[in-house]
């Protein structure tokens, strides 16, 4: 069996169970999971709930409503918008221990697509790979999910920060991982690569991750270029343009709580 970040237990009468790995663990705190593993798994949630639909995902939104623990976690989905063009579909988690509290939630919404080939446009060239640089002096040795991705950190552009990260170990045991749970298993990671503050002097926990796709990612290896903007108040947010080995396939937001330590 391949290290990954959940292991899946006996279902529930309501959902899926799992439990959580150390691989899930935070660089905040080891008591509470990386935003990535709830995402990438409440993804392959959706993208179940989805098969053989011919939808593909257009938007997903994590929204992490309190501290995700890594303990054992149930999984349930619900289909809030059904239809056979645009679909918004959810999968939320929450403690077995006390189910009725999720700690984290995606939506995703699901288009039917058609053929534009012929219009398709990005607005952002693929990336020239440079040198490889060193990372920053904190946080990327961290234990827990920090040691389960490579992060190859390259050249700023614009004042943004750009690394291609991937992840080393699998989703969920031996289970097959799509492209797209790939990249969320990597995504939630741009508010670290875009920081505006060193995270031994401010705290700036995102409280969410949207991701727009105009395309579907291909590969397992993903380019953020990032940067994070603060408020004089105690809020920031950091926002990402998300690349593959073949160019642009979307964007990323995070809401942030800002606070001095």
């Amino acid at each position: 069996m391949t290290d990954c970040y959940y292991h899946r237990l006996d279902a529930a009468a309501d959902g899926a169970v799992f439990a959580s790995t150390d691989l899930t663990r935070s660089n905040w705190g080891p008591q509470i999971q990386h935003g990535s593993p709830p995402m990438a798994l409440l993804t392959k949630a959706i993208e179940d709930q989805l098969a053989g639909s011919g939808l593909r995902i257009g938007r997903l939104s994590l929204d992490i409503l309190g501290a995700v623990p890594v303990t054992e976690i149930l999984v349930r989905t619900s289909t809030p918008r059904p239809g056979r063009r645009i679909a918004l579909v959810a999968a939320e988690m929450a403690p077995v221990a006390d189910p009725d509290r999720p700690v984290a939630r995606v939506t995703g919404w699901a288009l039917a697509p058609s053929d534009t080939v012929e219009a398709a446009t990005d607005r952002h060239p693929a990336l020239t790979q440079g040198d490889a640089r060193p990372a920053p002096d904190y946080w990327w040795t961290d234990p827990g999910y920090l040691s389960s991705v490579q992060c190859r950190w390259d050249d700023e552009q614009a004042g943004a920060r750009v690394a291609w990260m991937r992840s080393t170990v699998g989703l969920v045991d031996d289970e097959p991982t799509t492209a797209l749970q790939r990249l969320t298993m990597v995504v939630d990671s741009a508010n670290g690569i875009g920081a505006a503050l060193r995270p031994d002097r401010h705290m700036f926990m995102n409280t969410d991750t949207v991701v727009h796709l105009h395309r579907l990612p291909a590969g397992d290896e993903f380019a953020m270029r990032a940067r994070a903007s603060i408020g004089p108040d105690g809020i920031g947010v950091t926002t990402a343009e998300l690349f593959d080995h073949d160019g642009f396939i979307g964007t990323s937001a995070q809401t942030l709580l800002v606070q001095a330590r």
